[in-house]
């Protein structure tokens, strides 16, 4: 199901088809700096992944993080979407693109399209996103987008903190 679309760009659900991509995505060099290993190697843990993370999402929340897509030629560049964290009180941003997509603008397109649905169809008026301290590439696509940092916060008690960023409707 299309969720919303820019000009170059559609963002959809996932589904258990999206495996090979998510397989790929999850195991890049910049997801498991800057996310995290997901213990993800299969097509079947991919698939796993899809239907406990996205999916589960779309139903208990009516948001999720979507794939992104190039209208063009319907490549699957990344993924983008709103999460409710446990841990978090507000909503979430959460995005990332396979690197050769990197510096083409997609992944603050597809953002501000998100951030839109979010606040259009979702009524949610405060969304947060966090990213590594170091990741300045997010940082400076958070600041673009009109979020704030606020403060560091720790998701998980053994884990380091994170950079907690906020923007309200």
């Amino acid at each position: 199901m299309q969720i919303t679309e820019t000009a170059r760009l559609a963002l959809r659900e996932f589904t258990a088809e999206d495996a090979p991509f998510i397989l790929r995505l999850v195991n890049d060099p910049a997801w498991l700096r800057f996310i995290g290993d997901r213990g993800i190697r299969t097509l079947a843990d991919a698939a796993a992944y899809i239907a406990q993370g996205p999916v589960a999402s779309y139903a208990r929340c009516g948001y999720g993080l979507w794939l992104v897509a190039r209208k063009t030629d319907g490549a699957p560049l990344g993924m983008c979407g709103l999460l409710k964290r446990d841990t978090l009180e507000d909503a979430d941003l959460g995005f990332a693109f396979l690197p050769e997509f990197g510096g083409q603008g997609y992944a603050h397109e597809a953002a501000a399209a998100t951030l839109a649905h979010g606040r259009a169809a979702c009524g949610l008026r405060r969304i947060v996103a966090i990213t590594a301290p170091d990741n300045a590439r997010s940082i400076r696509l958070l600041e673009k987008l009109g979020f704030r940092f606020e403060r560091l916060v720790r998701l998980v008690p053994d884990k380091p903190e994170t950079k907690l960023f906020a923007s309200e409707a």
